[in-house]
């Protein structure tokens, strides 16, 4: 490979300059084989960061860190893979895989841990008892091929350089930069072998996209990357103005989890996984047009297949299933609370990444990547952005220990002093799915 100078590279990005494909692999290959330091690395993605990237540039850097470690290949196309930007309550990915593939779609789930205010896909299913993510990645390619799901942790063989990247990003200021972000997501996603993507870009308070304009900038710039590898990609922009269903908490997200996959979730959780699962089924090509796709994953979820695909995905990854079957088997608190609405009127706001850091407060989150999450803690929401309360009605529950009783008394008052806003006129309740955007 030609020798290129570091110095000279972070200089034409600082000048504004367009770096070529060769450029952005020996940078990846330098950071791999410590050729570069780190310090140079994070100069050059602050010049990333200030000076952007273009759709050309996002698509090498993207190629680049895509083949910084093993890359799977499947055979056929209908190998998609969801990916959401995170939020708080957000177990979607528990019910739209099995709907996917019980539907005829290989689902890929490399899955990350919580920190700060948002929940972790990876945290909320190791509260089932036995439930194997560090698997091996020649393991995880026999799952998807034979059983059509899979779901581990985040590895070290899938994109190395990622990590490093964005273990450097988070300490130098350069997270939201969209180019970033889509080179991050993409060469994950690509790596592991998807054909094809889907985003749920959450937009609101608790979202890392706080407005439409810059979710749509990230939804535009994931479809071109993606079409620019030739895979099919569709990005729904999503509400997360407030959580996702009604529980927030690991284990007791996955009990509304099975309670959405056995048809008696709540609404906008149901909405979304279907919409979500649908899309995924019209970009594997399973199904001819989205109507029929979403014909299908509506089938799939009322004849029982998602819920039963599901169980066997905890089976098959060694989990107990009877707590699947019986789900009060769950790490669950003696101790509730309720927390009640201290006047009249109608919800008129929720600002859900406070939410995120209460459920953190209580033990169900981590402060820092070596904290202990407490499965059992959680909130379930009676009342959310739109309801009608009358004084006393109860707007959340709080599940607890008995040792917590303190920590209750500052979650109540953070909540009506930081978290949610009344109105004395009806508000209008948030739809799920704000936008669709398309290649």
């Amino acid at each position: 490979m030609q020798y290129y100078s570091m110095y000279e590279i972070i200089d034409k990005k600082k000048n504004g300059q367009e770096l070529t494909k060769e450029e952005f692999h020996w940078v990846i290959d330098s950071l791999m084989n410590k050729n570069i330091h780190e310090y140079q690395m994070s100069a050059l993605l602050m010049a990333m960061f200030i000076n952007g990237l273009n759709k050309k540039e996002t698509a090498w850097l993207t190629d680049a860190m895509l083949y910084s470690g093993q890359t799977l290949t499947f055979e056929g196309q209908n190998v998609v893979d969801k990916h959401s930007t995170g939020g708080v309550g957000d177990k979607a990915s528990f019910i739209l895989a099995p709907i996917a593939a019980a539907c005829g779609v290989r689902v890929p789930m490399i899955a990350g841990r919580g920190l700060g205010h948002t929940g972790g896909t990876i945290d909320k299913v190791e509260s089932i008892p036995g439930f194997k993510t560090n698997l091996p990645l020649s393991e995880f390619k026999r799952l998807l091929t034979d059983k059509g799901v899979a779901l581990i942790g985040q590895t070290k063989e899938i994109a190395p350089a990622d990590k490093i990247i964005y273990s450097l990003r988070d300490v130098t200021a350069t997270v939201d930069s969209i180019p970033l972000i889509t080179a991050s997501i993409m060469s994950k996603k690509l790596a592991e072998g998807a054909n094809g993507i889907v985003m749920d870009i959450k937009v609101g308070s608790g979202a890392f996209m706080k407005n439409k304009s810059q979710a749509r900038k990230l939804a535009r710039s994931i479809l071109d990357t993606a079409k620019r590898f030739d895979r099919g990609a569709v990005a729904l922009l999503t509400n997360m103005a407030q959580p996702l269903g009604n529980k927030v908490g690991n284990a007791m997200e996955i009990i509304e989890s099975v309670q959405t996959l056995k048809n008696e979730g709540p609404k906008d959780l149901t909405d979304l996984s279907l919409a979500l699962a649908a899309n995924m089924i019209h970009v594997a090509g399973v199904e001819s047009s989205y109507a029929k796709s979403m014909k299908a994953a509506k089938k799939a979820l009322t004849s029982g297949d998602a819920y039963r695909c599901f169980e066997d995905i905890i089976k098959e990854q060694g989990g107990d299933v009877s707590y699947i079957k019986d789900t009060s088997k769950l790490p669950a608190t003696k101790e509730t609370t309720e927390i009640k609405a201290p006047k009249a009127g109608y919800i008129k706001s929720l600002k859900t990444d406070e939410i995120g850091l209460l459920l953190t407060e209580l033990g169900g989150g981590r402060k820092t990547k070596t904290d202990k999450i407490d499965f059992a803690v959680g909130f379930d929401f009676n009342k959310k952005v739109g309801d009608k309360v009358k004084e006393g009605d109860t707007i959340f529950t709080v599940h607890h220990h008995k040792s917590q009783v303190d920590k209750v008394t500052q979650v109540e008052g953070r909540f009506f002093k930081d978290v949610v806003k009344f109105s004395k006129t009806k508000v209008e309740r948030p739809a799920i799915i704000i936008e669709k955007l398309e290649q």
